[in-house]
């Protein structure tokens, strides 16, 4: 439910009642991943999406019930061939849907609320439910943070329980990862086993464009769409200028390896090289490549390439941090215009990411949904 928490906070800051459903595991080609959610008021107002409009009109109806009888229930919509008028998923896939009433007076109203509240304000949070178990438990919820390992809320069963999940949201946290925990019975403390779905809220993740000329202008713009937060940096005043940057979230003046020394980035930041000049290349690649982020391109010629390679070679840099960077920057779509350049980059920045192949869907037998980012599904306290 964190993808909708803007929204979701300002029900909460209202005092409305809403029931939410959400995604907990997807099999197949499904639309939307673990973590979506679509939510529903109790003047019936909706926002979000679990299906892209497939099962939408059957799951607004088991909100509405969740938000009558106040019960949590877990649902599963798959395709059909049996029935061709079952509601399901044209698709073909199966989706796993957690529906909770969240009330005044719930008692994991504060807890869910404290998760949206951090996801609204662009704090890190992971938010854990239980999905299936004792009924009892089913949906209690417990939130964590960054500096709070221990949570907030608590599913009521034993305390060790608490410690357990919190720790592991922790860990998903830490990751930005959503995805589902399976306790055993001896792991749960409850006498029977659980799943839990964690979502986790965290940061934008950044993308740092080194170069202010016009392709870099619409980067940041596709970056934006993406939902990355962007900053352009460049050591010549006269081009890094907001004038020219409106869309960026940070400007810098400043020699792009100094800058990327002393900027914080992770797993999830891109960095794109647009300089193609050496002075400035080969000590901020030097330094790119030797860094944990999860995309590193620069752009040029196939003749620039390769002779940026010799010199960063003659810079101490090994084949194996060679073989991360991705140059000529970009996939292979025929890119002439900065608009197509910045579409051609941001498409391998998500095959990337999703772990997509970049070729043609017509006649691939590859998927056509990735999943990189959810977890899978954690197994602890089991009995071997």
């Amino acid at each position: 439910m964190l993808d909708i928490a803007d929204e979701l906070h300002r029900w909460v800051e209202q005092g409305r009642d809403f029931a939410v459903a959400t995604v907990v595991a997807v099999g197949g080609s499904a639309p939307r991943q673990p973590g979506a959610a679509l939510a529903v008021d109790a003047d019936g107002t909706a926002i979000g999406s679990v299906s892209g409009g497939c099962v939408e009109g059957a799951v607004y109806e088991l909100c509405q019930q969740a938000l009558e009888d106040g019960e949590s229930v877990l649902e599963r919509f798959g395709y059909s061939d049996e029935d061709a008028f079952a509601v399901g998923l044209t698709c073909g896939g199966v989706i796993d849907i957690l529906v909770t009433p969240v009330r005044a007076g719930d008692r994991d109203r504060p807890v869910v609320a404290g998760a949206l509240e951090a996801a609204a304000r662009g704090r890190a949070a992971a938010l854990a439910r239980i999905v299936s178990g004792p009924r009892e438990l089913v949906g209690r919820a417990l939130v964590v943070g960054p500096e709070d390992l221990d949570g907030h809320g608590g599913f009521g069963a034993h305390p060790e329980l608490d410690r357990t999940i919190a720790a592991e949201a922790s860990a998903f946290l830490d990751a930005g990862r959503t995805g589902t925990l399976e306790i055993g019975e001896q792991g749960s403390r409850c006498g029977a086993p659980l799943t839990v779905l964690v979502e986790s809220s965290v940061p934008p993740p950044r993308m740092i464009v080194f170069g202010a000329i016009d392709f870099a202008s619409a980067l940041v713009r596709v970056g934006k769409f993406l939902g990355y937060r962007v900053t352009v940096c460049d050591a010549r005043p006269v081009f890094a200028t907001k004038a020219r940057f409106p869309e960026a979230d940070e400007i810098v003046v400043e020699w792009p390896h100094t800058y990327l020394e002393r900027t914080r980035v992770d797993t999830r930041t891109v960095l794109c090289v647009l300089t193609h000049d050496a002075k400035f290349d080969v000590p901020l690649l030097r330094l790119a490549l030797r860094l944990p982020v999860a995309y590193v391109g620069a752009m040029g010629s196939r003749r620039t390439h390769l002779d940026r390679n010799e010199r960063l070679r003659e810079v101490g840099v090994t084949e194996l941090e060679l073989a991360r960077l991705r140059s000529p920057i970009g996939l292979d779509l025929g890119a002439r215009t900065p608009e197509e350049t910045a579409l051609s980059i941001a498409a391998e920045i998500v095959a990337a990411r999703r772990g997509g192949s970049g070729i043609s869907l017509t006649g691939a037998h590859t998927p056509i949904h990735h999943d990189v980012t959810s977890a899978p599904a954690r197994r602890i306290g089991s009995v071997a």
